[in-house]
């Protein structure tokens, strides 16, 4: 089975990908996408790889990988690495579950603080801000 030639422009790419051009650009320099070689008097090409690997970073990205994991991801999608990749999923999970504590903890110290603010009016002092100079 032959792969079509790449005929995709970058603007292309990008509105396929819903990203920007600049978007495209930046994933170049960071090495999360190849930039494909320019025919002398031409512009370069794209092809619907270069639309997946950029979906690809856009999704990992909204799960929370950073650019660096996310290089690290891609260095192991030739389907042989689950066992590696699961590792990375199950640290960022961690690392979620974590910040969903310390969220829960801040939640609670609000709600309390402006319980607070609500049940002391008429007096001199805010509690929210006494308390927060207390900290």
């Amino acid at each position: 089975m032959s792969h079509p030639s790449p005929s995709l422009t970058i603007g292309a790419v990008a509105s396929a990908a819903a990203v920007n051009v600049e978007t495209i650009r930046f994933y170049q320099r960071r090495g999360l996408l190849p930039e494909p070689t320019r025919p002398y008097g031409q512009i370069r090409r794209y092809g619907e790889p270069d639309v997946a690997r950029v979906k690809f970073v856009k999704s990992a990205q909204r799960l929370g990988f950073s650019l660096e994991e996310i290089a690290g991801l891609l260095r192991l999608e030739d389907g042989t690495h689950c066992d590696e990749a699961r590792g990375m999923a199950e640290l960022k999970l961690d690392n979620v579950r974590s910040k969903l504590r310390d969220l829960r903890r801040m939640e609670s110290a609000l709600k309390r603080l402006v319980a607070d603010c609500c049940a002391s009016h008429g007096t001199v002092t805010c509690p929210l801000i006494a308390a927060l100079h207390a900290k």
